[in-house]
């Protein structure tokens, strides 16, 4: 269907036209985000109704129109491309509704509210939101919803699909849902709220979502721990959790992580050190003194060089911003940022750091690891030039080496990114045939048409991981 066809049958389902984009220059804005690739949509619909999204689906199902949902464009493996063209659904603008029910402790929300908001607003009825991407400043808790995200918290509270209870969804023949509920409990026949959240927009366009909250935690304490080892420092992390001390949050940063942010901003990081780890603990205040001395006693037994406890708020701050500034410090380094989270089991980190050692140097590439180390979720990113096609092309090569590794350690493609387009011609290595197959007949059973995302996940014959032009 040509776009002027297309345009004037969406006019018909949509009352505001203005949310209509076709304009090249608005096609092309669409067109990426924050991983590698440029597909121009036809055209981009801001929506921001439930029965306005379950009109143009039943439209773009009709007439097999492939249909991408899209947040902000954060995503680091390609999530919202609209790699066939046809319909981008900007639901970012959609933030109409953030209601926090301190009796239930649940929020209810649209699919553009930022996560950091859902967060915010707990906070003045003495409640949080545990989920905490990095990106939760600027991404949409839809977005979140689709690709199951984490954040550093998620070692002691979990990920996004443990705090999602209800959703509305629009299907992929544009019927209108609702999964699960407001209460903790619910074993009503299959779990079809788990089996959204985390399918990356493939088998729905979440509209609404019902999360729970949990009670604030009574006081927080951070430390700081220098090793002149990576490798001992992640016998440290697996020392600590198997001693029965479940940590808030335990992040590392690598020697050249370590430099990049000194020489981006400054903060008297030990730059002599192989690694640092970010421990911060929550809970009673009792309890903490106590878990405090344990981790320390812990950490001096493996060899650590240094510990330093944060004794105010704005110290622990600091330390935290020394993490949070990894990603941006990074890419002055070089402009382009290869961001993978192959994740192991907890047992596999030490054994994990010593394989990205060793594929650091047999590709000579810029090797960052940081991270989600407490649950095994590392960030080992590449920092390359894409204009370098012979980098770029040692690069890939790397990164396919990382996604081995991580499965031979009996880990994961992905912990918290998603599939997305990068990762899919990966994914029968981690899943099987028979594995992948099952997917591929739940999608099938869901969206016959293959109108939601499609490209996305399940790998195209011949797929192979690219990240030149050429």
């Amino acid at each position: 269907m040509d776009t002027e066809k297309l345009v004037d049958l969406l006019k018909e389902v949509i009352v505001d036209h203005e949310c209509i984009l076709t304009d090249n220059a608005d096609l092309h804005s669409y067109s990426y985000d924050a991983s590698f690739g440029v597909h121009v949509p036809d055209v981009v619909i801001m929506a921001k109704s439930t029965i306005e999204v379950s009109n143009i689906i039943k439209l773009a199902n009709e007439h097999e129109i492939p249909v991408y949902p899209r947040g902000q464009g954060t995503s680091l493996s390609g999530g919202p491309l609209p790699v066939k063209g046809g319909i981008v659904l900007d639901l970012s603008k959609w933030k109409d509704k953030l209601v926090i029910d301190p009796g239930d402790m649940v929020a209810v929300v649209s699919p553009g509210v930022l996560t950091a908001q859902i967060n915010n607003a707990a906070l003045e009825h003495g409640l949080i939101y545990p989920p905490d991407p990095s990106s939760s400043h600027v991404s949409t808790i839809g977005g979140n919803l689709a690709e199951n995200s984490g954040g550093p918290r998620g070692l002691k509270y979990g990920v996004t699909k443990d705090y999602v209870i209800g959703l509305e969804v629009v299907t992929p023949e544009g019927e209108i849902i609702r999964t699960g509920g407001r209460t903790v409990k619910n074993v009503t026949g299959y779990d079809l709220t788990k089996l959204i959240v985390g399918s990356e927009g493939t088998l729905g366009v979440i509209t609404e979502a019902t999360l729970r909250l949990f009670p604030k935690p009574q006081a927080t304490q951070t430390l700081m721990v220098l090793f002149e080892d990576v490798v001992v420092a992640g016998k440290a992390i697996t020392n600590i959790l198997s001693s029965g001390i479940l940590p808030s949050k335990m992040e590392i940063m690598d020697q050249a992580s370590i430099i990049a942010v000194e020489d981006y901003q400054p903060m008297g990081l030990p730059t002599d050190v192989d690694a640092l780890v970010l421990i911060e603990l929550d809970g009673h205040l009792a309890a903490i003194k106590d878990e405090l001395k344990q981790v320390i006693e812990v950490c001096k037994s493996v060899g650590s060089r240094e510990i330093n406890v944060a004794q105010t708020k704005q110290e622990e701050a600091e330390l935290w911003k020394a993490r949070k500034l990894v990603s941006p410090a990074i890419v002055r380094v070089k402009p382009t940022k290869i961001s993978e989270d192959a994740t192991v089991p907890r047992s596999q980190i030490p054994e994990m750091f010593k394989r990205l050692q060793q594929i650091k140097a047999k590709y000579q590439v810029d090797l960052v690891v940081f991270g989600h180390v407490g649950d095994g979720n590392l960030h080992p990113n590449i920092i390359a030039d894409k204009r370098d096609h012979e980098e770029m092309r040692s690069v890939e090569k790397a990164v396919e080496e990382i996604f081995r590794a991580a499965i031979e350690l009996g880990g994961t493609l992905s912990g918290e990114h998603g599939i997305g387009t990068l990762k899919a011609p990966f994914m029968e290595m981690e899943l099987g045939e028979v594995g992948l197959e099952m997917m591929k007949r739940i999608k099938r059973s869901w969206d016959p048409n293959n109108i939601l995302n499609p490209g996305k996940i399940f790998p195209e014959p011949g797929q192979r991981l690219v990240l030149t032009d050429d």
